[in-house]
């Protein structure tokens, strides 16, 4: 598929998470399968843009076209400035925040509070496409399916973002009142698709390979788009990809290349925040990478107590050596695959 000028090497995304999709989190899951992956949002708010914060965020030295950068915020006229100073720095598609169900986010009528004020969240979208299309940066949005159950306008809002310019949108199956709590529906999303002609991603509780060959047959989505399944397992995108294509699965990652793929993160890692702050920053990636491994409590334990980058990495690749003298693939127990595919039905 493509978003205005930019072909994409398959319809498998990796979705903006905030401290998370930093550029070192991309990278690696476009390595490993991902055809496209957004960045963290960053603020519209001119008076951060030079924050250390910010400029990480903003941070895509090495990473592969095409370069997406989310923005988020409430006005109009910041949204485009904010857009134009991305731009300037590399980025070639522009995603707008109104899907992010964070109270903090929320709370000053950003992200998906946006989709409770619906010219407001069409004059952002107008004012962000109106500077990027003479630039030649096509703009996508990501939203809910609305606010709370019964204020469900996510079709709606589609129609008004098409119309305004935006080439692609990526709905979330979730209202912002569920936050992630529940199951994801995919109903409002089969509906945002039939509603418009321009591409639609479906995000939301695709863990799997079955699920995601569910979610794009139910809802005809042109990609789906996995954010929390591929924390600490990257590799997803890759065994979606070979189940897509051949409708049998990856035999499980050995555990050499996972201790490999987590050490060389870590470097990138390090190397983006620096020793004292890249240190504490990775140890939520570590932990999501040997959760369902044996002694994984223990060793968190440990690994939560150092304070020295070095030192952790090391510890890293003690852990994965020690691992490798009882298995060579990681287990099967710390890949989430359901023991059938789901029925069209179970999807909403």
């Amino acid at each position: 598929m493509n978003i205005g000028p930019y072909v994409l090497a398959n319809n498998l995304f990796a979705a903006p998470m905030a401290g998370v999709t930093d550029r070192p989190f991309r990278r690696l899951c476009k390595s490993l399968g991902a055809g496209y992956a957004v960045s963290e949002m960053v603020t519209s708010r001119r008076d951060l843009w030079d924050t250390l914060k910010t400029s990480r965020r903003a941070n895509h030295d090495g990473e592969v076209a095409p370069i997406a950068v989310q923005i988020a915020g409430t006005d109009a006229l910041m949204m485009a400035e904010a857009a134009a100073f991305n731009v300037d720095r590399g980025a070639q598609i522009i995603d707008i925040n109104m899907g992010c169900p964070a109270k903090k986010v929320c709370n000053k009528w950003a992200g998906s509070a946006l989709m409770q004020d619906e010219p407001l969240a069409l004059a952002i979208a107008q004012a962000v496409v109106a500077v990027c299309a003479p630039r030649g940066v096509p703009v996508t949005l990501k939203m809910r399916t609305g606010w709370a159950e019964s204020q469900k306008n996510a079709v709606r809002l589609a129609r008004m973002f098409e119309a305004a310019g935006v080439q692609m949108l990526s709905v979330h199956g979730r209202t912002r009142e569920q936050g992630y709590k529940g199951q994801a529906e995919y109903d409002t999303i089969a509906a945002v698709k039939a509603a418009v002609r321009i591409p639609v991603v479906a995000n939301g509780d695709i863990a799997t390979p079955e699920k995601a060959r569910d979610v794009l047959a139910f809802t005809r989505a042109d990609a789906v788009m996995i954010g929390r399944a591929a924390q600490g397992r990257p590799w997803i995108f890759r065994e979606i990809s070979h189940f897509l294509a051949t409708g049998t699965h990856l035999a499980p990652p050995l555990v050499a290349e996972v201790k490999r793929l987590l050490l060389d993160h870590l470097l990138d890692h390090y190397e983006l925040y620096g020793a004292f702050t890249g240190v504490r920053t990775a140890r939520k990636h570590i932990g999501w990478y040997v959760k369902a491994l044996p002694r994984a409590e223990e060793f968190r334990g440990h690994m939560n107590l150092i304070e020295d980058s070095e030192e952790q990495w090391h510890a890293v690749a003690g852990f994965f050596d020690e691992l490798g003298t009882q298995m060579d693939r990681m287990p099967e127990a710390a890949i989430a695959r359901p023991a059938q595919s789901m029925k069209e039905g179970e999807l909403a």
